[in-house]
């Protein structure tokens, strides 16, 4: 069996099928998985919950990939997200990156692949989120003085 990697993860896709059976398999990989089938849910559940990393899709309809990736960056900067499509161009993956993606993959992802992005993405935001407690426990000792 794989090795296991904790991490909390959503994935955001409009096709039901594809998210039942990627959610199967990384939760199987001891991942906890929550998912939405709209940008506008990804958007709210961005904002209510921590997640150690966010797998897109870029073509969804209503809000896009791309909108759902600039609005959760706009709320949440240092959430990390990895851009899923089945139409790769490289003007897009340009685009996902400039917009704040950490990686863009095309579909079909290689299970493996992805799992090194999670483990990855993951890393990259315990490493944020430390230095940013790191941070406010110099402002607060500033202010006391000590």
């Amino acid at each position: 069996m794989a090795e296991e990697l904790e991490a909390n993860i959503l994935l955001v896709d409009d096709e039901e099928e594809f998210l039942k059976v990627l959610s199967q398999r990384l939760e199987g990989r001891g991942m906890k998985v929550d998912t939405s089938s709209t940008g506008e849910s990804a958007v709210e559940k961005a904002k209510a919950k921590g997640f150690d990393a966010i797998v897109l899709d870029l073509a969804m309809p209503g809000v896009d990939g791309m909108e759902t990736l600039k609005r959760i960056k706009r709320e949440n900067p240092d959430l990390q997200i990895i851009m899923l499509t089945g139409h790769a161009t490289v003007d897009k993956g340009v685009e996902a990156i400039k917009a704040g993606a950490v990686d863009f993959m095309e579909k079909p992802v290689d299970l493996n692949r992805l799992l090194k992005k999670i483990e990855e993405a993951k890393n990259k935001r315990v490493l944020i989120v430390e230095k940013q407690h790191e941070e406010k426990i110099k402002e607060i000792l500033k202010s006391k003085g000590w």
